[in-house]
């Protein structure tokens, strides 16, 4: 049997990154599978994380799981599961004191009846060390870097569904602080309340604080969200300072849901920050999410007097459009939604993070100058990062990720600050003068010239396209975006899932049919400008038997089309598929079937054709995720085995692929889990193979595309 292996070394060396060079990187080593800790839980999440005074225990809060979970990273690289505590209530938010955990816990019966508990746990132990009860739900919770006090946001949160979903509904929110002791214990004889209505511009009755950070100085800032406002605190709970966070005029912004990235509107929003973070005793920077009326898809610094320090504009959103992680389903909303953002130094430079939760990307942000940052990194994160903690003493960067519900399971993610150069992205657009957005990769196919040629699909209905990659640079450039057309039109009525050259200058396009939705299984003839000059429908004796999960690679050796039908049709034999072939001379048809894989969950189809030298390749995948997945590979079969296909109606052969590459020591070989859709397949004349991984437009999914060479 044949084998390529593909070793870490070799994975690594061709997806750094040069176009965020240095010397200093963040690279993700680990991710940790919160259900590790619940494992009998349907849903899990993770969404504020702290870390243990020694920076060997991880501390999170998992609201669905209504726990509050413990992971030991002694090892980083190999995160534990450490157990959980169970709060008797939903936990939202939780801090760190030496090696004491202290957890904002919601018992809130209704919207109009908030309540909730401050809850303090020894984190060896894992035991309940002190309770103080709080006027109301609880959201973030900041500890004063001396450890003399804390600070606790009292949002009671809107119902949504009442007054068109506006502030103000009563009860107002406000901001909890109580004393700590010496020994880091909280005294609950110490609390007070700051009343923080009648500040803001929006609805000044009900505040709603999401955020609070304090600073050297044990000043706590709060960010208002709905009521788009920033007020700063003493420690006694006297207001230093307010302002509104204002808004934010932005050009070159997707706003339609249309299925095409189309950055060609002008809006004006309010910020409606979400969480805030100082990055000295006088300046802060928050993230601006946006919930009732706004969103800036950026992030802002401030100074505490209210003075305009740095506004991102489009510039964040922008580049992660250009590594294909924007969210074209959030378009008429939010963006990308920057919501999480938090500060500290690594080897002497000051870093600002900020996490889009719609894009799944952690921005690292340069402030040597607080007024210039510079975006040195994005990188990959789990589903809806939501919280973060620095260990700048071990070089740790850990996200904490909630979503739990879109396939894979909600993870902890864990990047290490170190002499390397970035591991992410993999691909970016970069390298157009203009702004071009990608994702759902799909299909592939090498030029002559060592270029690669991939198509999107279907979640792209009104903007097909054929994007040509130049992977000769670190990480892959797009150089070209060829919109596919049909009389001057984008075409539609298309799934592209595979792409092959037609020797002329031009390309065949494999198209996965849908008839439910009209969308018909056919080859299509596109000429080098993406215009589509002729077609090839199925012929009866397929149509009979069509089945969903159609077309999913094509390739062309000679006068032959090959074409890697994904499952079996309704005459196939159960975990066969078909594999069928076009003369374009003769234009007759012909079949042969693959032997799948028999999954042991789910499914196992074909996912890519491609031939090389004398040889047939498949992509051979299950459709299941992280620890999950088991078969995600590549096979081949001699060229000379498809000489054993035989016309449409008669008993097809059976192929016996041989194993070439497993490829789960790949797709976990930068520190994520195991992704669903490895589709993409090129093999250029050296032998090296270009593998890529379907994003699904990063619509339940966290947008993240692996692009990587095995070399021969």
């Amino acid at each position: 049997m044949t084998y390529r292996s593909l070793t870490m070394t070799s994975a690594l060396a061709l997806l750094a990154a040069p176009a965020f060079a240095q010397d200093m990187n963040f690279n993700r080593i680990a991710s940790f599978m919160v259900a590790d800790n619940l494992p009998e839980a349907e849903e899990t999440s993770a969404e504020i994380i702290a870390a243990s005074e020694d920076g060997m225990t991880l501390v999170y809060t998992d609201s669905p799981g209504a726990s509050i979970g413990f992971i030991d990273i002694t090892d980083p690289a190999n995160p534990v599961a450490a157990g959980v505590f169970m709060p008797d209530g939903e936990p939202t938010s939780v801090a760190v004191i030496g090696n004491y955990a202290l957890a904002g816990v919601n018992t809130s019966p209704s919207y109009t009846e908030p309540s909730g508990f401050l809850v303090e746990i020894d984190m060896t132990t894992q035991q309940e060390v002190g309770r103080c009860d709080l006027p109301g739900q609880p959201d973030s919770v900041g500890i004063a870097p001396d450890g003399s006090f804390l600070a606790v946001a009292i949002e009671n949160e809107r119902d949504e569904d009442l007054g068109d979903g506006r502030v103000g509904q009563m009860p107002a929110g406000s901001v909890f602080m109580v004393d700590l002791t010496a020994d880091g214990l909280i005294d609950c004889a110490t609390a007070r309340v700051a009343d923080i209505t009648g500040l803001a511009d929006i609805a000044p009755e009900d505040p709603e604080p999401e955020f609070v950070s304090i600073n050297a100085e044990n000043e706590v800032v709060v960010t208002l969200q709905e009521n788009n406002h920033i007020v700063v605190l003493s420690s006694a709970g006297a207001v230093l300072s307010h302002f509104s966070a204002g808004e934010v005029t932005l050009e070159g912004v997707d706003t339609e849901e249309e299925g095409a990235l189309v950055f060609d509107q002008t809006i004006t929003v309010p910020r409606e920050p979400d969480s805030i973070t100082w990055i000295d005793n006088t300046h802060f920077a928050m993230a601006n999410e946006g919930d009732m009326d706004g969103g800036s898809r950026g992030w802002t610094i401030f100074s505490q007097d209210g003075d305009l320090v740095y506004e991102s504009g489009m510039d964040f959103e922008n580049a992660i459009i250009q590594i294909g992680h924007y969210p074209e389903e959030r378009s008429g909303n939010k963006g990308v939604e920057p919501e999480s953002v938090t500060f500290d130094t690594f080897g002497g430079t000051p870093y600002v993070f900020v996490g889009a939760e719609r894009a799944s990307v952690v921005g690292v942000y340069d402030i040597t100058d607080p007024a210039a940052p510079v975006l040195t990194q994005l990188l990959p994160s789990g589903i809806g990062p939501e919280g973060y903690v620095t260990i700048p003493e071990r070089n740790l960067l850990i996200s904490a990720n909630e979503t739990d519900d879109a396939g894979p399971r909600a993870h902890v993610m864990i990047f290490e600050y170190q002499d390397a150069p970035a591991a992410y992205p993999h691909l970016t657009s970069a390298g157009i003068e203009t702004l071009t957005g990608w994702g759902a990769i799909s299909g592939q196919v090498a030029a002559e010239d060592g270029t690669i040629y991939a198509v999107n699909d279907s979640f792209y209905a009104m903007q097909p396209t054929i994007f040509h990659i130049d992977v000769s640079q670190t990480p892959a450039q797009i150089v070209d975006a060829i919109r596919v057309t049909r009389e001057g039109q984008p075409a539609q009525l298309m799934d592209m899932e595979g792409i092959t050259l037609d020797g002329e200058g031009g390309f065949w396009i494999a198209s996965e049919g849908r008839s439910d939705r009209l969308v018909p299984h056919a080859i299509y003839h596109v000429g080098s400008d993406g215009a589509i000059e002729d077609y090839i429908t199925l012929p009866n004796a397929l149509l009979a038997v069509e089945a969903r999960f159609g077309f999913e690679g094509i390739t062309r050796v000679g006068d032959m089309l090959y074409i890697a039908v994904q499952r079996e049709w309704r005459d196939d034999p159960a975990n066969h598929a078909k594999v069928l072939g076009y003369n374009l001379d003769s234009e007759e048809w012909s079949v042969i079937h693959y032997p799948l894989t028999v999954p042991a969950t789910g499914w196992v189809g074909l996912s890519e054709i491609t031939a090389h030298d004398d040889r047939v390749y498949f992509i051979e995948r299950d459709n299941q995720l992280d620890a999950r997945a088991v078969t995600k590979q590549i096979t081949s079969v001699p060229l000379s085995a498809m000489d054993a296909m035989v016309p449409l109606g008669e008993t097809p052969a059976v192929l016996e692929p041989q194993l070439v590459v497993d490829l789960l020591p790949a797709l976990t070989s930068t520190g994520g889990y195991v992704l669903d859709k490895v589709e993409g397949l090129a093999i250029t004349d050296d032998g090296t193979m270009w593998v890529s991984t379907d994003n699904d437009g990063v619509d339940d999914h966290s947008g993240e595309t692996m692009f990587f060479a095995i070399q021969p």
